[in-house]
């Protein structure tokens, strides 16, 4: 177990305690900043563990099968949380959670056939824009609030293109996959 799954653990053991601090935010002092600030270390883990598995020659068919499920886990969990706290569209997420699952199953099937589908710019661009309009929904505008300028709405549709561009991008560079012989 190197560093880089274990950072991707990490992840995934994160989930559970920023949703307990997400949706009992009433009753923990703080709880919703403490979330955010939780949420942010994850992000965090998601980034360096990919850099060190590099860096270090790490990689890992534990690492590249777990660490993409922590993400989506991640990100998935945040989304539905804020659904139920009326934060977001259940639309939004609903568009960002089936565009996870179709390259999801895109990336399985190159991979029975022996076709590795690397991440691609938008792709990237997917997930920061994903990450930081979480972040600007829950924190709820702080930084912004005295301008009435809504960037948590704003960055939502930044993602929400982001996501669906990607998603279209990755079928267009990988469609031979999906033909029947």
């Amino acid at each position: 177990m190197n560093l880089a799954n274990k950072l991707t653990l990490l992840r995934i053991f994160l989930i559970p305690v920023f949703m307990v601090f997400l949706l009992n935010r009433v009753n923990i002092p703080y709880g919703a900043g403490i979330a955010a600030g939780i949420f942010i270390l994850a992000a965090i883990t998601d980034a360096l563990d990919g850099y060190i598995a590099r860096k270090k020659n790490q990689i890992t068919t534990f690492g590249k099968f777990m660490d993409p499920l922590a993400d989506k886990l991640l990100i998935s969990s945040a989304l539905i949380s804020l659904v139920q706290m009326g934060k977001i569209s259940a639309i939004v997420v609903i568009i960002i959670i089936a565009r996870e699952f179709t390259i999801s199953i895109l990336r399985a099937v190159a991979a029975s056939e022996g076709v590795v589908i690397a991440a691609s710019w938008w792709g990237k661009m997917k997930t920061v824009t994903q990450i930081v309009a979480i972040i600007a929904l829950l924190i709820n505008n702080y930084p912004f609030s005295y301008i009435n300028f809504p960037f948590d709405v704003y960055m939502t549709w930044v993602a929400v293109f982001f996501t669906v561009i990607s998603g279209i991008d990755y079928i267009r560079i990988n469609k031979h996959i999906l033909k029947s012989e």
